[in-house]
């Protein structure tokens, strides 16, 4: 599928819809082949999401064309017994299924991991869902920025005079648990396959969106759980920040844009300094904290303040590159678009649709040296069908 080769020779079946959809997208563009099973006639609703269609106003939508690119559609009804045949023939000749619905999904089809395993001991089921397997909430439906609420990862806003004009729908904090999802559920099955090459061994993995969106942010939560047997840092100020906090900041630059300053390191911070012809701030602790910690640190800050607004966003660029000084641009999505740096890490690349002509898409992040990665759209609903059945022997 012209994805990396890195898991070529890799079988996954996929049950799944919008965001555990990208668990498989992930495997895919690493290589696998990812059997996507899907009902007709829509499919995952994935392929209608968002707010912007490629093509017509029925076009694919982004996370679609993302998510499922590289895959192959295969068209079953699970709740069919021949369906339920077809798709036991397909897992005794793959290496992993991904579950991607609510916990217990393929169980209330008498498709669990019991019928699996009669079909093929080394299988390896990885069960991907919003709330888990377990638990009071595990029926509850739930959707991407749930997750984040649930661990109190997300602000929301919550007028009670007027509509809220940033509200959850048209929110531009994107949902973190929901993205992370796939990548987490990637590296369980991906674990669990080593234990089954090494061991013949299947393994049943689980990634939940409300365990992500606690485990991404481990120092609040595992501070709350120890609260007892902690204690406040002397070396930090009151406010949770280090004294030093100027220089760790994002600073206004002159053509308007911003810069963010990252020179907490005593060395990039001497750097900066002596490039700017500040050295007289050496002299100012922002080490110790004591009564006038505070005052100190608004000193700075009221002077870098001063210093970021005499240069351009780019021109500050040139001389943290020249200088030797931590930091980076503060980008918009259509800044990071034209970043010079973006642009020449090949951050991107095209695919032709037949009605929209020559797209561009984000590659995958992982980056694999000497390979190109031009991965092929996602299929039309059950366009594999017909092959992937043909495929099948001795199905008696």
């Amino acid at each position: 599928m012209t994805g990396y080769s890195l898991l070529n020779g890799v079988r996954i079946l996929e049950v799944a819809q919008l965001a555990p959809s990208s668990l498989g997208g992930h495997l895919a563009d690493l290589g696998a082949e990812v059997i996507k099973i899907e009902t007709g006639p829509l499919g995952d609703p994935v392929r209608v999401g968002g707010s912007r269609t490629i093509g017509d106003d029925d076009g694919p939508a982004f996370m679609h064309l993302r998510w499922n690119r590289g895959k192959r559609s295969v068209e079953l009804d699970l709740r069919s017994e021949q369906g339920k045949r077809d798709f036991l023939d397909l897992a005794a000749r793959s290496d992993a299924v991904v579950e991607g619905m609510r916990g217990g999904y393929l169980d209330w089809l008498g498709l669990g991991l019991p019928e699996l395993r009669k079909v093929n001991p080394r299988i390896v089921l990885c069960s991907v869902s919003g709330m888990g397997t377990d638990g009071p909430y595990r029926t509850l439906g739930t959707g991407g920025p749930v997750f984040d609420a649930f661990a109190g990862l997300r602000e929301v806003n919550t007028p009670t005079d007027e509509p809220p004009t940033d509200g959850m729908a048209g929110s531009r904090t994107p949902p973190i648990a929901m993205y992370a999802l796939g990548a987490y559920g990637a590296m369980a099955l991906l674990a669990a396959l080593h234990k089954a090459t090494a061991t013949g061994e299947g393994s049943h993995v689980e990634v939940a969106g409300i365990d992500i969106a606690a485990a991404w942010m481990p120092d609040l939560v595992d501070a709350e759980l120890n609260r007892d047997a902690s204690t406040a840092r002397s070396t930090w100020l009151p406010d949770g920040r280090l004294p030093d906090w100027p220089r760790l900041e994002a600073y206004r630059t002159a053509d308007g844009e911003a810069i963010l300053f990252g020179s907490h390191v005593e060395k990039f911070w001497h750097h900066f300094l002596r490039a700017v012809d500040r050295e007289d701030l050496i002299d100012v602790d922002l080490t110790h904290v004591d009564d006038g910690a505070a005052d100190r640190a608004n000193l700075v800050w009221r002077e870098l303040t001063r210093i970021f607004a005499t240069r351009t966003r780019a021109e500050w660029i040139e001389v943290f590159l020249e200088h030797g000084i931590a930091g980076g641009p503060v980008n918009s999505v259509r800044d990071l678009l034209d970043d010079p740096h973006f642009r020449a890490r090949e951050t991107t690349y095209t695919v032709s649709h037949p009605t929209a002509g020559q797209l561009e898409f984000l590659r995958s992040p992982v980056r694999v040296h000497g390979e190109k990665f031009a991965p092929a759209l996602p299929p039309e609903v059950g366009a594999d069908t017909a092959e992937v059945l043909a495929e099948l022997v001795d199905r008696g």
